[in-house]
């Protein structure tokens, strides 16, 4: 029996945030996924929450990082390092017994045989017995209660914080699909860009995504809200503090949400004519943190002319559906071995 005396996991490995479910217990990990370098001794200082609160305020010893980037892995021994880190957190209430466990964690569906290789290898060097990988846009399917095994077409637009991946699913499969390297961390940058280009404002990737989930909408507001701000100026160097609308931040993420909206159109132009017809009958189901983001449901319904839900909890859906897919562990074992056959 895969399960005996250890419990299996499915991670979430993503570029803003890692979670980590444990078979039959749920999420029991959810942290920032950063670490926290010392560049003199290369030791680590801190991982997760803790190292995210240093982001942009270390000493010159200490260096914040993100090792994942757009939904890959950019540093492999840092992410061992954070995946090892994250796997002590989740067993920390586990059986007397210790075991390794097999580990099953979420890529991007355009990510290739080599990067594929890298997670999987990654995980085994963090403590894993087996490491297995589910395609993200699959995962947040199953979490998000899409009947994934009929023959019926289901379609999830997964936006996380590195990439956006939008699928069309039937039968246990993705039909179609399209990976973009556009998500959370590029909406941030857009902001950043726009107050520095409008006001010589400098402001960091924290005050970034506050003004997002705060003030942020993918369509302007009927009534326009606004939210103070502290940078630094760049003309004078001393800090300085603005007010800025919703309206300009609507603004600020144009682009990238309608590289999301193109992304949306081109899988859907590809899609089978019976799997749209089931498509426009169930909708378009929206998931991870983006999906948060006000009126981008609105906008793509919109644009698409299809209906689109946001998922009951759109934060927790990759996760949830990596822990569920679990139970089919096996599939995913000859699975994940032919996926890297194919794309050499």
């Amino acid at each position: 029996m895969l399960g005996g005396f250890t419990k299996d996991l499915g991670i979430d490995l993503g570029t803003a945030n890692t979670l980590v479910y444990v078979r039959g217990k749920g999420i029991v990990v959810r942290e920032p996924s950063v670490v926290a370098l010392r560049t003199d001794t290369k030791s680590i200082e801190a991982v997760g929450e803790s190292a995210k609160k240093m982001i942009g305020r270390t000493p010159g010893n200490i260096r914040a990082i993100r090792p994942m980037k757009d939904g890959v892995i950019a540093d492999f021994d840092t992410t061992a390092t954070m995946i090892k880190y994250f796997i002590r957190q989740a067993q920390k209430q586990r059986s007397i017994f210790p075991r390794h466990p097999n580990v099953m964690v979420c890529v991007p569906s355009g990510i290739t045989a080599v990067e594929q290789r890298a997670v999987e290898d990654a995980t085994k060097q963090a403590g894993a017995r087996e490491a297995y990988t589910i395609e993200e846009p699959f995962a947040a399917a199953i979490g998000a209660d899409l009947p994934v095994w009929e023959p019926t077409g289901s379609m999830v637009v997964d936006i996380g914080g590195g990439t956006t991946e939008v699928a069309v699913i039937s039968l246990g499969g993705i039909v179609t699909s399209r990976s973009v390297r556009v998500a959370g961390d590029e909406m941030d940058e857009s902001i950043i860009s726009y107050i520095k280009r409008q006001y010589n404002l400098m402001i960091g990737e924290r005050t970034s995504e506050q003004l997002k989930m705060e003030v942020g909408s993918a369509m302007p507001l009927e009534t326009v809200e606004t939210m103070e701000i502290r940078g630094r100026d760049l003309v004078t160097g001393l800090p300085k503090t603005i007010t800025i609308t919703s309206d300009e931040i609507s603004e600020a993420l144009a682009d990238t949400i309608n590289a999301i909206v193109e992304a949306v159109k081109v899988t859907l132009e590809k899609c089978p004519p019976e799997l749209a017809a089931d498509i426009m009958d169930r909708g378009i189901v929206l998931t991870g943190g983006g999906a948060l983001l006000r009126n981008l449901d609105k906008l793509l319904a919109e644009e698409t002319g299809m209906p689109v839900i946001v998922a009951e909890n759109p934060l927790d859906c990759v996760a949830i559906g990596t822990g569920k897919a679990l139970e089919n562990i096996h599939l995913f074992k000859s699975r994940s071995s032919s996926a890297v056959r194919s794309r050499r």
